[in-house]
């Protein structure tokens, strides 16, 4: 299905030369979007531009760039910081040519008015490819970046505190991914590289790291420093007796209030990959933040010594006041707590998945998972609601997914891929997601390139390709339901009174089936719809892949207004029965037996031989006879070259030696030989002598045909090669 112009706006920036979107910023009713040497502000309902923030490098900073090796296109001011400081404020920060710079402007009517400029070390990035998180918070902006120019200093930075620098026990070249504020404390999220594995080889981990709002750091040489950091692992893996982990995370959603399984619960999802030399894998885990905060309660993890593991850290070592907890004045804190928290950042038990397993999981060569957006709790005939994701991969496609069971469950996940939207070409990244509501009725998603933005309905209810119940409700799609009344599928609207009734909009998203929807032809046979596994040995779904593909003539389109093509997944392999396979099976049997036997009988009879033919070994008495009266005929062959015969004198004898008298004695020259002592083995004494350690050898004499050893004290029997002529 092709989206066309009513269903997507698209923003394409500056023509000449690329924009590197990756910044979205809701101010009202706009969209701010940051890029390069710009700052784009756009209306939330068509994408219109409104107004743009030109920001460019100063000349002396592009030269000195390009003096410190930088090509020309890294040399521009790509905006990595954008926060909303309150009304008509706006906070932006530019890498501005590897000398990063921090300005704040003030919204007057159709312009924007500088007001004052710093210095953005520590707070945004010197190279636009560094991943950095900024969030602001009681008056104060909270960043993780990099501080220096090679990128070697990675800092988690309020003024005037900051993390340990070049320390890997508290940063370990993290990538920063999302930061957030939840209660007394500033969380961060990123990957990096884990030091409590570094005795078994390279990896990555996932972690989320927290710092009290209220921390103004310690006394004495703590005075700049966080006196609260801690941080643990993020484990999303698939569990078994050898869990497979995705242990790099990519992007996070912001915190997310909701039902599951009757539990309320604030949760947050992320993208989650495998290393880029690993089998390519994808997946989507959601995080609950009191598992997180349970987390940072438990034990510690300490390394003892360079080369030993990593273990919890006994209770009774945790000193008082406990590190890692805000108090009223940190700089009170004892010198012990400090010392401790400083040695002991990472905590022993990492973070579960909510859900207990990944909620989404693709395994493709293809593409991997790079942003998420959701749509929290969105309301199903019934009461009824649930999260739906939106998931952007690295070659421009979005998924749109949802888990079936979590309202009823929260210890299990029931993925269902209701559809995939080529919303980039193929290649594109998608850079930034995020849902928007510009009122009651205009729900957008907005997905953002290096290149575009675009502004997409959140669903196809509407689409040609459904045209029943039955297939309306075996989307599983929340937003969609079958309306009983006006015999369609149609969308929630606030306009539509009775879509909470049960009785007048047809819907089940745990199981796409519902009893008072006839059964038509079948989803599957459908052209837009394709069903998707299901695990007989379980007796449940494990994901139904019911998407919306092309049109009819199954064609893209190709204008410049026409919006994201929607694609079909791969489609399931066919199933078939045991009896059929049995059958199959017998028949190929008897085929291959009939063709063998025909094709033997035709060989037969064209090649067909003599009866003497059939004697095994033929002439064999003739031949062996001849060969018996010729024996004696054989003549020796001259001798052409020198042969070689190695003969050996002599060999290694066993003879017991005399008991030294003292240790020192094995060091010593033992006496010399007399015949009368016993030994196993007798030698002439003309042929053999011992050297200076006791060892036998051969009596070497020049003119003897001998080769003669080193007389080195060392040396062995010999064997002797002679040359006749």
């Amino acid at each position: 299905m092709i989206i066309g112009v009513d269903d997507t706006h698209k923003f394409l920036g500056n023509d000449t030369h690329t924009d590197y979107f990756r910044l979205l910023l809701r101010d009202g009713n706009y969209l701010l979007v940051g890029g390069r040497n710009v700052v784009y502000n756009l209306s939330l309902t068509d994408l219109m531009e409104q107004r743009r923030l030109v920001w460019y490098s100063p000349e002396n900073d592009v030269k000195m760039c390009v003096v410190k090796g930088k090509d020309e296109e890294s040399c521009q001011n790509y905006i990595r910081v954008l926060v909303s400081l309150g009304p008509g404020r706006l906070l932006v920060c530019g890498t501005n040519s590897f000398r990063p710079f921090c300005r704040e402007y003030s919204v007057q009517r159709d312009s924007y008015h500088m007001e004052r400029e710093k210095s953005g070390q520590a707070v945004c990035p010197y190279d636009p490819e560094h991943n950095s998180t900024a969030v602001y918070a009681d008056g104060e902006l909270y960043s993780g970046t990099v501080a220096d120019f090679s990128g070697m200093e990675p800092i988690i930075y309020r003024e005037p505190l900051q993390t340990e620098p070049y320390d890997s026990m508290t940063l370990n070249a993290p990538d920063f991914v999302n930061s957030l504020v939840h209660g007394n404390f500033v969380y961060f999220f990123f990957r990096e590289t884990a030091v409590e594995y570094i005795n078994c080889g390279k990896a990555v981990y996932s972690r989320v790291a927290r710092v009290c709002r209220d921390d103004r750091g310690g006394p004495h040489r703590f005075k700049q420093r966080w006196t609260s950091f801690l941080k643990s692992r993020l484990n999303c893996s698939v569990a078994g007796d050898f869990p497979f982990y995705f242990n790099e995370i990519q992007s996070t959603t912001e915190l997310i209030e909701g039902v599951y399984g009757g539990l309320n619960a604030q949760l947050m999802y992320g993208t989650f990959t495998t290393p880029p030399n690993s089998i390519s894998g994808s997946a989507v885990c959601a995080f609950s933040m009191q598992d997180i905060a349970d987390t940072f309660e438990g034990t510690f993890k300490e390394q003892s010594a360079i080369n030993s593991n990593w273990l919890p850290v006994n209770s009774a070592k945790v000193p008082e006041p406990r590190p890692g907890t805000c108090h009223n004045d940190s700089r009170q804190l004892p010198d012990q707590t400090l010392n401790f928290i400083k040695t002991h950042a990472l905590m022993d038990e990492s973070v579960p998945a909510f859900f207990g397993e990944p909620i989404v999981i693709r395994t493709s060569f293809h593409y991997r998972f790079t942003q998420i957006a959701v749509d929290p709790q969105v309301k199903t005939p019934g009461g009824k609601a649930y999260d739906v994701l939106f998931i952007g991969t690295d070659n421009g496609k979005i998924i749109k997914a949802i888990n079936a069971v979590s309202y009823d469950s929260n210890k299990r996940a029931v993925p269902v891929v209701i559809e995939e939207l080529q919303a980039f070409a193929a290649g594109s990244p998608v850079r930034a997601l995020r849902v928007a509501r510009a009122g009651r009725d205009a729900a957008r998603l907005i997905a953002v390139s290096d290149r575009q933005v675009l502004s997409l309905r959140l669903h196809r209810c509407s689409s040609d390709k459904i045209s029943s119940c039955s297939e309306c409700v075996a989307l599983q799609d929340p937003y969609c339901a079958w309306d009983k009344q006006a015999g369609r599928c149609r969308a929630y609207s606030h306009g539509v009174s009775r879509w909470l009734d049960e009785n007048s909009f047809y819907q089940s998203v745990s199981t796409g089936s519902h009893a008072a929807c006839p059964h038509s032809k079948d989803a599957g046979a459908v052209g837009g719809l394709s069903s998707g596994l299901y695990d007989d040995a379980r007796g449940e779904n494990k994901g139904e892949v019911i998407n919306i593909v092309q049109d009819k003539d199954g064609k893209g389109g190709t204008g410049a207004n026409e919006g994201p093509e929607v694609l079909a997944a791969d489609p399931p392999p066919a199933a078939y029965s045991v009896e059929t396979l049995a059958l199959a099976v017998a028949a190929g049997a008897l085929a291959a037996l009939g063709a063998g036997f025909a094709a033997g009988y035709i060989c037969g009879r064209r090649c067909k031989k003599d009866d003497d033919d059939n004697m095994p070994y033929p002439d064999t008495e003739y031949e062996y006879f001849e060969q018996r009266q010729n024996i004696n005929r054989i003549q020796a062959e001259p001798k052409l070259l020198q042969q070689v015969e190695e003969v050996t004198y002599a060999e290694p004898v066993l003879a017991p030696q005399p008991k030294p008298a003292s240790p020192r004695a094995t060091l010593r020259k033992h006496p010399p030989y007399h015949p009368h002592h016993e030994t196993l083995f007798q030698f002439q004494p003309d042929a053999y002598r011992r050297d200076n350690f006791g060892t036998l050898r051969s009596h070497q004499v020049n003119g003897d045909g001998y080769r003669r050893g080193n007389d080195n004290g060392f040396s062995t029997t010999r064997s002797v090669k002679k040359v006749y002529l």
